[in-house]
């Protein structure tokens, strides 16, 4: 008999937009940690905890019915009242919350014992205000003053903190209850008085406030809340998006979970009709506007809800850096890292204001532009963006290559900057072979990738716009830099290209999985490109659980820190894509069914941003990073990328068309894709393994629009071969 395992932190997560609240299972927060409710980066409640006169509740079970919804049964231990003792487990308690807007809780007690009771309900609730970096960063400063606000006649408590002009308050009401609330000793309330067989109930609503502007709570219960509009809305998106159907039940329910996710990170773009949405990082650090998870996430989504790529295109451009700002790392035409909202960044005490310390969200941008152009064939995509573009190909000239070498370097001017801005941005993430840290500037091997990619694709667009003068110049600076990287960066001895140049142009040969991604941005050849692939699966680079992010036999490996070791499922995503690209079917295989597999080990079936790059064998399993956000927007998308690889996707909305070169792996004997949308095409389409071969069956939509083609005849027309 096979155990069902199943690992991850034990929590309790609702949030929707930038509010979201982090408990224990019991949906409690201990005063201590770095769990609570946080709103625009700010921490509005770090402690709650509910007592039956003075005696904390005992769990039974609590669980999530949404992503913005829980709930939490428990009962009671012995309770020592003035009437006499509360038999154990005579009570039943059960609380939900949901969040929409504000957030709403639903308390209910039932007394299943033959006596009456009567207690006090008693719940603490504490406000310290606190930033959110300062809270990941475990170093709390109280700089503003802390008002409480208690009103017995509206039954609410009001807590308000204000620095200066910067001010959240925290209220909390209560509604539809059987007992008034009152308010003493730093606790709210209630006398409940319930007969046997009776009930007793009371709503909680929390309203939020960023300055004078109030987020309140939803009216409806909680049960009410799983049929409202807002519920109704995100099924009705779920439905909107590309379903699968497969033999394999561990992808088809990696799949379920992964849209899920991607429908719970949604952010509404200000400004718009609240139709639109840029895609969030992940829980709990990372619920914000940023650069390079946003367009990843995009291109993950490519081949399930192309729109994304629309909503990070448009409000990326929005912030757009217009001057140079070194103490945000900010210069013209670059896109941006990061954007926070708490207080740190108003009284700009850190740069993310936004922080612009990324070297790859700029290419990035071109790329996702090129790829929502293809999924879409809208043409005003390309007129809206064009001028973004055209500043994002300045600054790759102007700035991303620092010293005019043709190659792409990074290094902060800021005091507070990053000391790494690839997507490994961690402090010890750059090292020579003998673990000393990497001094700058340092030239990254995949952001040479990402800069040919993204001069190819603009070319691409530049074409069809009638500029061919435009393109032929990107081609011929795309000729260049291929040549360049392939002579510089590449050790025969190694047969694998370095992981960056140093301050001083000396190759760092530290061996990593950052050259796998620049078999997904095309800049290798193909008659280097098969041994790429097999470095990257040798035993100290393959884990089992997926392609580590550096190799076992360097000196600072660690399977357990963040990027020294550890497996990024969107990395290995990207790199199945590049496997796929080059034509190598079961190395891309091979990685998709360890991230799959991986995935079904996770509670709820969550891809965490990143797990341990322990090796795998049959008495062990995935183990989770500690502190990985779950759910993560790019880690939930390598299930897309997956797919992406696996069925070898290549949309070509502009002209009519849906290319593919589907290889299913010997574990999925069948899988069908249904409402996949290129343009304005949709399509149903059956694909079996049929022997060492693929084929495909369009169930619905034009079939003569969906045409077999390799990847390495894509990667040949993107290069203008042909």
């Amino acid at each position: 008999m096979t155990l069902d395992i199943k690992v991850g932190p034990p929590q309790l997560t609702v949030h929707q937009g930038y509010t979201v609240m982090v408990s224990d299972p019991d949906g409690q927060i201990l005063a201590e940690g770095d769990k609570g409710l946080y709103f625009l980066d700010t921490r509005l409640i770090s402690a709650w905890a509910m007592f039956a006169d003075g005696v904390p509740w005992k769990l039974l079970n609590g669980g999530a019915l949404s992503a913005s919804a829980a709930r939490v049964y428990c009962t009671n231990p012995p309770i020592l009242t003035a009437g006499g003792t509360i038999a154990e487990n005579t009570l039943g308690l059960v609380f939900g919350r949901h969040i929409d807007g504000g957030m709403h809780e639903d308390v209910d007690i039932i007394n299943y014992g033959a006596k009456p009771v009567c207690f006090s309900l008693e719940l603490s609730i504490r406000s310290d205000f606190a930033d959110l970096f300062e809270v990941k960063g475990k170093r709390v400063t109280r700089r503003g003053e802390i008002r409480t606000d208690w009103s017995p006649e509206t039954q609410a408590l009001t807590t308000t903190y204000r620095h200066d002009d910067f001010s959240r308050a925290l209220k909390v009401t209560a509604v539809r209850q059987h007992a008034a609330m009152t308010y003493a000793n730093g606790r709210l309330s209630f006398t409940v008085d319930i007969e046997p067989g009776a009930s007793w109930h009371t709503g909680l609503l929390y309203d939020f406030a960023n300055g004078e502007t109030w987020s309140t709570a939803p009216k409806q219960a909680v049960a009410d809340y799983m049929s409202s509009d807002a519920m109704k809305a995100q099924k009705r998106w779920a439905e909107s998006v590309l379903k699968v159907e497969t033999d394999n039940q561990t992808f088809a329910t990696a799949f379920a979970q992964a849209v899920d996710d991607m429908s719970a990170l949604r952010l509404p773009i200000e400004g718009t009709d609240h139709m639109q949405f840029v895609p969030a990082a992940g829980l709990p650090w990372f619920v914000a506007l940023f650069g390079r998870d946003s367009l990843i996430i995009s291109l993950q989504n490519a081949i399930v809800h192309p729109e994304f790529a629309r909503g990070a295109l448009l409000v990326l451009a929005q912030w757009q850096a217009t001057e140079r700002d070194d103490y945000r790392d900010a210069e013209p035409g670059k896109i941006h890292h990061e954007l926070r909202r708490g207080e740190l960044a108003h009284f700009k005490l850190i740069p993310h204001t936004p922080y612009y310390g990324t070297a790859d969200a700029t290419p990035l941008y071109l790329i996702t532009l090129h790829t929502a152009w293809t999924c879409t064939g809208d043409r005003t995509v390309l007129a809206r963006h064009l001028d973004t573009a055209e500043r994002c190909l300045d600054w790759i000239d102007r700035f991303g290559d620092r010293d005019g070498d043709g190659f792409q370097e990074y290094e902060t001017r800021s005091p507070v900057g990053y000391a790494n801005q690839g997507w490994k941005d961690s402090g010890d993430a750059v090292m020579n072979v003998d673990g000393s840290l990497v001094e700058g500037p340092k030239a990254l091997c995949e952001l040479q990738g990402y800069v040919y990619d993204a001069w190819l694709r603009m070319a691409q667009i530049y074409d069809a716009l009638g500029k061919g003068d435009r393109a032929t110049e990107l081609r011929r600076k795309a000729a260049t830099l291929f040549d360049k990287f392939n002579a510089t960066f590449w050790n025969e001895a190694e047969g694998f290209y370095a992981y960056a140049l140093d301050g001083e142009k000396k190759l760092v040969m530290s061996i990593a999985s950052n050259p796998g991604q620049c078999l997904w941005s095309g800049i290798v050849p193909p008659d280097r490109a098969r041994r790429v692939a097999e470095r990257l699966m040798k035993p100290d680079m393959w884990s089992g659980w997926g392609i580590r992010t550096l190799s076992a036999n360097h000196r600072s490996f660690n399977p357990f820190n963040y990027q020294t070791g550890a497996v990024w499922p969107h990395d290995n995503g990207f790199i199945a894509q590049g496997m796929k690209r080059y034509g190598f079917h079961d190395e891309t295989c091979r990685i998709a069914e360890a991230i799959t597999r991986a995935a079904g080990y996770f509670a709820l079936d969550q891809m965490p941003e990143l797990y341990a790059g322990t090796q795998r064998d049959d008495s062990n399993f995935p183990v989770q990073y500690i502190g990985a956000n779950v759910p993560q927007g790019w880690a939930a998308g390598s299930i897309f990328s997956l797919l992406q690889a696996m069925l070898g996707f290549q949309p070509d909305a502009p002209n009519g068309r849906l290319y593919v070169d589907p290889a299913l792996p010997h574990w999925m004997a069948s899988l069908t894709v249904r409402d996949l949308r290129v343009g304005a095409m949709s399509f149903d389409i059956c694909f079996e393994r049929k022997g060492d071969t693929t084929d495909f069956t369009v169930l619905d939509g034009p079939s003569d629009a969906v045409i077999r083609r390799a990847m390495t005849d894509w990667a040949e027309q993107l290069r203008g071969s042909s």
